[in-house]
């Protein structure tokens, strides 16, 4: 038979896959995959579960139901300044992952450069490839996760199209500054391009630090595609509703081509998110207030445990150096290890890098847990250290 699709054929299951699986052979708390253990808002669960008994649910208009649209655009304004008209600014997709597709299929064509920010998502890169694109990687490295500003101008040419880039940033829980944001905004107009923004973490951030959408920059809002999330903002991941604001002269290829991937997406749910999006503002500064709780507790027990943690001042994660427990091998390595022998599952880093010589020491763990799932999984890793020690020390 004639091969497939060369780069689908040579992509591997993605990491969350499975370490998720991992997991489950092994009896592992999961604190890889980044989903809640614990629902979402009730009376958005319950929104949901009533639009399901009145009548609508053929297929809804293709950009999304007028109560989401109307509710993203208020979203837009109440929290970031943004106006946006509801039926010309807003397209409803089926998850995140989606709308980046969707905004990418909306600007790259074959050839075309698009600017991706290392540590990355593992959908960004594929995506940009399958539509025939040319991605120039530009790394942050840790523990700061500073942008490399010479190393990004660098990576923009006359070729480039668009950058995607991601904030508040899975994995490394890095909150771009206002001057960051600025240096990118100012490459993006003057190489007059476009900006992908995955900012499906914009309520998930800690210790006084703010999301600033790229699009609030003078010169963006025309420029920007702003990708926010249902999944993250309630913890209701598997719901997948996202949904795009862009400029009224980009929507119509983000809807041209979420109609093209699916066309729409289940509409008691649009409806349901709606309600969630008009909470009030004690919601959206309790789901940052408690997750900030959970992130402490993970971070100082693992720093208890004699792991360095990194600062994570967004997200869902917190990452730790392996090498400071004096764990010589790679962080695949350990991830394994650590699932199999203590029962709890993290994420090798590395799975966030395309580029050559990804730093191998870092693990990334998920604090969107309940709080007695964080001490169980502190407690096991607790315990498997001192086995490891105690066979270290009875064999030497």
């Amino acid at each position: 038979m004639k091969p497939m699709n060369d780069l689908l054929s040579a992509t591997g299951t993605t990491i969350f896959t499975v370490m998720s699986a991992l997991a489950v052979q092994h009896g592992a708390i999961n604190l890889g995959q980044g989903f809640p253990d614990y629902d979402g808002p009730p009376d958005v669960v319950k929104a949901a579960a009533d639009a399901l008994m009145d009548g609508r649910n053929q297929y809804p208009p293709l950009t999304g139901v007028p109560e989401l649209r109307q509710a993203v655009a208020a979203a837009n304004k109440r929290f970031y300044g943004i106006e946006v008209d509801p039926d010309s600014e807003v397209v409803v997709t089926s998850g995140a992952t989606e709308a980046i597709t969707a905004a990418l299929m909306a600007v790259l064509n074959p050839g075309d450069e698009c600017v991706l920010i290392e540590p990355l998502y593992d959908t960004y890169l594929p995506v940009v490839k399958l539509l025939g694109a040319v991605p120039k990687l530009v790394r942050l490295s840790p523990p700061k996760w500073e942008l490399p500003r010479d190393e990004l101008a660098a990576a923009f040419s006359s070729r480039t199209k668009a950058i995607l880039f991601n904030t508040p940033m899975n994995p490394t829980g890095k909150v771009f500054t206002t001057a960051e944001l600025a240096f990118i905004a100012d490459l993006v107009q003057r190489h007059d391009c476009y900006a992908v923004c995955d900012e499906v973490y914009e309520h998930l951030t800690y210790d006084g630090w703010s999301h600033i959408p790229l699009m609030t920059l003078p010169g963006m809002r025309e420029r920007c595609f702003r990708i926010g999330s249902a999944g993250k903002t309630f913890n209701l991941t598997g719901w997948k509703v996202g949904y795009v604001t862009c400029d009224r002269a980009l929507a119509p290829n983000v809807a041209k081509a979420h109609q093209n991937l699916t066309f729409t997406t289940a509409p008691n749910l649009q409806r349901a998110v709606a309600v969630g999006l008009a909470k009030d503002d004690a919601y959206f500064a309790g789901l940052s207030g408690q997750l900030a709780d959970r992130r402490d507790l993970l971070a100082e027990g693992l720093t208890a445990l004699g792991f360095q943690v990194l600062p994570a001042m967004g997200s869902y994660f917190v990452t730790a150096d392996i090498r400071s427990i004096g764990f010589t091998g790679d962080d695949v390595a350990f991830c394994r290890m650590l699932t199999e022998e203590a029962k709890v599952t993290a994420i090798p880093v590395t799975a966030f890098y395309a580029g050559a010589n990804p730093p191998s020491h870092y693990a990334r763990f998920a604090f969107c847990k309940n709080e007695s799932v964080l001490r169980e999984a502190l407690a096991r890793i607790g315990a498997w250290m001192e086995r490891r020690a105690g066979a270290q020390r009875a064999a030497g």
